[in-house]
């Protein structure tokens, strides 16, 4: 079963996807932020198999848009992903779910390290029963993500025209054909941080990274590959030594995503061991 949800927002066009269980009260809420380093991708990316993986097992998955850099800075996006998990802990009924279900946090990519952050926060109404990181990020290690990408400027390049032939507004919007040129850019270049983030260097790593926090609000699942080209399996290395997860997967292979090959043993691995995880945060 899938609804797509009007979300208001005074700033921008806000929808949330909910796909649930067919026949059955969901167990848990999955609150589930897509991937694409602010600049680009859209809410409704999970493959089939993964919706199929999740609500399978009972659990309802409710994808968030939130607005893209950059038209909206870091500082935004982190504040519009803290109110739809909000409006989730307040007002469930919105998404047609029932009162204090327990929920997980899951990001792919810049969405694990959107969930990873809001899961860090104190003040959450009601805390996450865990949270899961696919090749997520906290900006723990130092360079990668603030000079030219040697994996990115492989590809052809992009100039910052690009930037002229996307919307000037907030939107959240981003597809493949028109915004992934904007990400290659800014990689390429080294730009990405002063695309996503309008503040001084200081006030970056002590707000808006991993590095000032002790603690996450629930147990962790991280998930990551080896030689991952855009995401340093040493950002993986240091979420771990920080945080400790409860379970994690690591894929030998050299792709970002690559659970996006749903047919890959990696991609059916993950899922699987994720499910692993939900239940033992369930059981607890």
């Amino acid at each position: 079963m899938k609804r797509t949800i009007d979300l208001k927002n005074p700033s921008y066009e806000k929808q949330a996807t909910v796909y649930a269980p067919d026949g059955a009260a969901p167990r848990a809420a999955v609150l589930y932020f897509h991937g694409g380093g602010l600049l680009y991708g859209e809410r409704e990316d999970l493959p089939d198999a993964h919706i199929g993986a999740f609500t399978g097992a009972g659990f309802a998955v409710i994808a968030f848009d939130y607005p893209l850099a950059p038209a909206a800075d870091l500082d935004l996006i982190l504040k519009d992903v803290r109110e739809s998990v909000d409006t989730f802990i307040e007002k469930p009924e919105v998404f047609g779910l029932p009162k204090d279900l327990p929920y997980f946090l899951w990001g792919r990519s810049a969405g694990a390290y959107l969930a990873l952050m809001t899961g860090a926060a104190k003040d959450l109404g009601r805390n996450p029963a865990g949270i899961l990181s696919y090749y997520g990020y906290g900006f723990l290690t130092d360079r990668w993500d603030d000079l030219p990408s040697p994996y990115y400027n492989t590809l052809p390049t992009v100039n910052k025209n690009a930037f002229d032939a996307v919307p000037q507004h907030l939107h959240a919007d981003g597809p493949m054909a028109t915004h992934f040129c904007l990400y290659v850019y800014a990689r390429q270049t080294g730009a990405w941080r002063k695309l996503i983030y309008k503040g001084r260097d200081k006030f970056f790593y002590l707000n808006d990274t991993l590095r000032t926090v002790d603690q996450l609000s629930a147990p962790l699942f991280a998930a990551h590959a080896i030689a991952d080209p855009d995401v340093p399996f040493a950002e993986f290395t240091a979420l771990c030594n920080k945080f400790h997860p409860k379970q994690r997967y690591v894929d030998a292979g050299d792709v970002h995503d690559f659970d996006r090959e749903t047919s890959t043993p990696a991609a059916k691995n993950v899922l699987k061991k994720s499910l692993a995880f939900i239940e033992s945060c369930l059981s607890v």
